[in-house]
C-alpha cells in the first residue's frame, strides 16, 4: 500500500512540474542591480522589457514592489532615492553609444514617472553598457556616450577599465555613500533648456510668487529655486527637519504650482517637476549650502541634475543665489555644493551674466557599484506574451 502511496505522490509531482513548465506564474526579467551615486535600483536593458510603454510600466511597478510603502513584495528600497530604474539600449543616434532612459518608480503609488532626468543613476548607465557588452572597452579608460531621453542632453561618462574589464575599487569617495570605489566622471552637454525650452523659462532672473523672490531654471531638470530665509528657514536644517514642517512643505507646494504653470508645464500638482532647492550661505568653505526637495520630501543628500540647475544660478548675477555666493574664479568654475550629506563639487563651464547665461557644459565626479546580477521575477499574468 505505501509503494502505491509513493508511486501516486511520484505521478503528482510530474504532473505538477510539467504544468508549472509549460503554464509559468513568474517571468524572468534579466537586470543589474546598481548603485549609481547615491541611489540604486535595477538596470534594464530595453529589449528585455515590454515596448508597449503602459504594459512596461505595470512590469516595473511589479518588479519594484509598488504601491507598497515598504515594497516588500518587490526589489525597492521604499524610498524614493532606492526606487529607481534605469532603462538602457544600444544607440542608432550618430556619434551617440547607448540610450538612457530613467523611470522613477512611485513607493505608494502605482506610478512611473520618466519626465525627470536622474544624474546619480546614470553613473551607472556606463558601467552596465560595458558590463552587457553595449559598449566595448577601450583601454584602461573607456568613455560612453549616453543620451539621456528624459532630457534630450547628451553625457559623456568616464570609466575605469583595467585590463579591459569594469573596475569598481578605488580611492574616490563621494559624499552620501559610505567607503570609496573607482570614479566615474559625467560631463553633461546641451542641457540648457532641456525640457522647457530654455535656461530661464519664465524669461525672468527673478519672479515674485506668493511674496517670495524665485528663480526658475532648466539645466537638466526644471527646478525652482529660493531662499530658505525668505520661508523663515536658515537652509542648514536637517532632512528630517524639514520633513516634519508640514506648514512648509504647504506653503512651498502653493508656489510650485504657480511656478510650473509659469514655466510652461502646466498642472504640476500630480507631476514631480520642478523640484525645489531652498539654499543658504556656504557653512563649510563651499559655493553654497541647498536642501533638494524632491518635492514632496528632502533629499538624503542631492541631486546631480538639480545640481547642475543650482550652479547656474551661482554664475547668474542677478538671480536669487547671487546674495548668497562667493563665486570662485572661472570659467570654468569650480562649484562647491553644501547639502545634509556633505558636499557635491561639479566644474561649470558658463560665462555668467545678468538677465541668463551661456552654459557650455557641466561636469561632475560620482561613483558607481554592481551589486548583483541575475534575474527579476513578476506575474505572467502581468506579461503573459513573455511568458509564451
Amino acid at each position: 500500500m505505501a509503494a502505491a502511496d509513493d508511486y501516486s505522490i511520484s505521478i503528482l509531482k510530474t504532473l505538477l512540474l510539467r504544468n508549472t513548465a509549460m503554464n509559468p506564474s513568474q517571468v524572468a526579467i534579466p537586470c543589474i542591480v546598481m548603485r549609481g551615486g547615491t541611489s540604486k535600483g535595477p538596470y534594464f536593458m530595453a529589449s528585455d522589457l515590454p515596448a508597449d510603454p503602459a504594459l512596461r510600466d505595470q512590469v516595473l511597478l511589479a518588479a519594484m514592489g509598488s504601491p507598497d510603502a515598504r515594497q516588500i513584495d518587490g526589489l525597492g528600497g521604499a524610498t524614493t532615492l532606492t526606487s529607481k530604474v534605469a532603462i538602457v539600449s544600444p544607440s542608432a543616434r550618430p556619434g551617440i553609444d547607448v540610450d538612457y532612459l530613467f523611470a522613477q518608480v512611485e513607493v505608494e503609488a502605482a506610478r512611473v514617472d520618466t519626465n525627470p532626468p536622474c544624474g546619480n543613476i546614470m553613473a551607472g548607465v556606463g558601467p552596465f553598457a560595458l558590463e552587457t557588452g553595449m559598449v566595448k572597452p577601450q583601454g584602461d579608460v573607456s568613455r560612453v556616450r549616453i543620451y539621456h531621453v528624459n532630457i534630450d542632453a547628451k553625457i559623456e561618462a568616464v570609466v575605469q577599465t583595467p585590463g579591459g574589464v569594469v573596475s569598481y575599487e578605488g580611492d574616490t569617495a563621494i559624499d552620501g555613500v559610505p567607503g570609496t570605489s573607482a570614479p566615474v566622471y559625467l560631463n553633461f552637454m546641451d542641457v540648457a533648456g532641456s525640457t522647457c525650452g530654455s535656461l530661464l523659462p519664465t524669461g525672468k532672473a527673478i519672479d515674485m510668487i506668493e511674496g517670495v523672490p524665485v528663480t526658475c531654471m532648466d539645466a537638466a531638470m526644471p527646478v525652482m529655486i529660493l531662499a530658505a530665509e525668505s520661508l523663515g528657514k536658515t537652509g542648514y536644517e536637517s532632512a528630517a527637519e524639514l520633513d516634519a514642517d508640514k506648514e512648509l512643505f504647504e506653503r512651498i507646494e502653493k508656489i510650485r504650482r504657480v511656478a510650473g504653470a509659469k514655466m510652461g508645464l502646466g498642472d504640476v500638482s500630480e507631476k514631480v517637476v520642478p523640484k525645489v532647492i531652498l539654499l543658504a550661505r556656504p557653512r563649510f568653505g563651499g559655493t553654497v549650502t541647498s536642501r533638494y526637495l524632491v518635492p514632496h520630501k528632502t533629499h538624503a543628500a542631492h541631486a546631480v541634475t538639480g545640481a547642475i540647475c543650482l550652479a547656474c544660478c551661482c554664475v547668474l548675477e542677478d538671480g536669487v543665489a547671487a546674495p548668497f555666493v562667493d563665486l570662485p574664479a572661472g570659467p570654468p568654475y569650480p562649484i562647491r555644493i553644501e547639502h545634509p550629506a556633505g558636499e557635491l563639487e561639479l566644474l561649470l563651464d558658463a560665462d555668467a551674466g545678468r538677465g541668463g547665461i551661456t552654459l557650455r557644459s557641466a561636469g561632475t565626479l560620482r561613483t558607481a557599484r554592481k551589486l548583483m546580477r541575475g534575474e527579476v521575477y513578476v506575474p505572467a499574468g502581468l506579461w503573459p506574451q513573455a511568458a509564451e
